[in-house]
């Protein structure tokens, strides 16, 4: 089941990443920030009261003129509306209500999603300044007031989101491989989903995305079922100072919540770039299915070791997601375009692979008997049990004498001959380790 997304709009300056970092920072909520992208700080998932969600901070403005933060806001507003399940629109109770919250407030307002007001830097909700007051112009509901940098009414807040969230419109659909194709503007991402559609496929009328620049679009290929998600990235002709690949990150993010498996476009000519890493990131921590597809692969000059060492290249870059496959293809030139497909199958069905538990306490006791676990002043791990508890991602838990003993470079060790005796390619796994007499969550 993927997550409902909660995005956080407003102007710069109104508290945005202070509310965002108080969420994830804070017991309040259970969030794990994602490699390549926790310093941008735009992503991390959360959870209260037992259910999980994404929060994204649409923030990062920096602005030159009012102009300009009017335009960033309107795309910032646009953005949460395509994508989010719940907007949290937040404004600064000290300054009270500008122009620019009322543009915005507007556009929110037609949307008809869930828009949770939020008016920021409220020291004392027993005394409310006046202005507070003129947040009810905007017709989209009681402004909340909160203090981010204090955690006033937070609770309340995080209580109101989790009942907002539409119910049921995140299950899976049955037999229905989703692949989300993401990657940076400009890779050949549209342009591989029309090869794939193209060539006498069984394909049903296109369906409306959650993104504005994303179409959905089921197809049938070798029996099998997929819906394809595209995910353009944003083109702007102008305003030269909006983050552009920023936004293509949190558009990403909303594909790959939906997503079975991510073809993560690279530019064979660029190699792979920050704005590759980030988006990886993303989709690794997620447990979703990844295959890097390097497309215009035409256009390299080849040598004898050319792929190998764009492999190499690869694998030195994304060292977090050393499982996922690579096929390098030519979408103009029509080269290996159906291996994407192959290879998607193959993944999705490595990632809902279930181990035997006899052959999985097999292969741990070997390992350990191939190397010895870690020990402490003179106390050393033990492994008394592991079994599979889950797919899609795998999970497995392990049942131990002492949690601190569990080094990460062992479990590094143990997932590798996991990998290696069950394969699991292209897909993370995931484990929790539990000690003994400890009863599970």
């Amino acid at each position: 089941m993927s997550k409902p997304i909660v995005a956080v709009v407003g102007r710069p300056n109104v508290g945005k990443s202070t509310f965002f970092n108080r969420i994830v920072g804070r017991r309040v909520s259970i969030v794990e920030d994602t490699p390549g992208v926790t310093r941008d700080r735009i992503y991390a998932e959360a959870e209260w009261n037992g259910v999980s969600f994404a929060l994204i901070d649409t923030g990062g403005i920096e602005p030159d003129s009012a102009d300009v933060i009017l335009s960033q806001m309107r795309e910032q507003a646009q953005v949460a509306m395509d994508m989010a399940d719940v907007i949290l629109f937040m404004a600064d109770g000290k300054e009270g209500m500008t122009h620019a919250d009322r543009e915005v407030g507007n556009m929110l307002r037609r949307t008809g999603k869930k828009v949770i007001l939020l008016v920021n830097k409220i020291d004392n909700p027993r005394k409310l300044p006046d202005s507070f007051y003129d947040f009810y112009e905007l017709g989209i509901g009681e402004p909340i007031p909160v203090s981010a940098a204090n955690m006033l009414n937070l609770g309340d807040v995080l209580d109101e989101i989790v009942s907002s969230f539409p119910s049921g419109s995140h299950e899976d659909e049955e037999e229905e491989i989703k692949v989300a194709v993401i990657g940076k503007p400009n890779v050949g991402k549209s342009s591989l989903v029309n090869a794939l559609l193209g060539e006498r496929r069984v394909i049903v009328s296109p369906i409306a995305g959650t993104t504005r620049d994303s179409i959905d679009t089921p197809f049938t290929w070798g029996g099998d079922r997929y819906m394809l998600i595209d995910t353009a990235g944003i083109r702007r002709k102008s305003k030269v100072y909006e983050d552009i690949e920023r936004f293509s990150v949190l558009r990403a993010v909303a594909a790959i919540e939906r997503c079975d498996v991510c073809l993560l476009m690279i530019d064979a000519q660029e190699g792979v770039t920050e704005q590759d890493k980030k988006i990886a990131g993303v989709a690794h921590e997620a447990g979703k299915g990844i295959i890097v597809v390097v497309n215009k692969w035409d256009l390299i000059k080849k040598e004898t070791n050319t792929m190998r060492d764009f492999k190499r290249e690869i694998e030195s870059q994304l060292q977090f997601m050393s499982y996922a496959p690579s096929v390098f293809i030519s979408v103009t030139e029509r080269q290996r375009v159906f291996d994407v497909i192959r290879m998607t199958k193959y993944v999705a069905e490595k990632r809902a692979l279930r181990v035997p538990t006899g052959q999985l306490n097999s292969l741990i006791t070997d390992a350990m008997m191939m190397k010895q676990p870690p020990s402490d002043k003179g106390k050393r791990l033990k492994i008394y049990y592991t079994t599979q508890v889950g797919v899609k991602p795998p999970l497995f838990s392990f049942q131990i004498n002492k949690r601190e003993l569990m080094h990460f470079s062992y479990a590094r060790y143990l997932e590798n001959k996991i990998r290696e005796g069950f394969g699991f390619e292209g897909t993370s796994i995931k484990f929790v380790f539990r000690e003994k007499g400890e009863k599970e969550q």
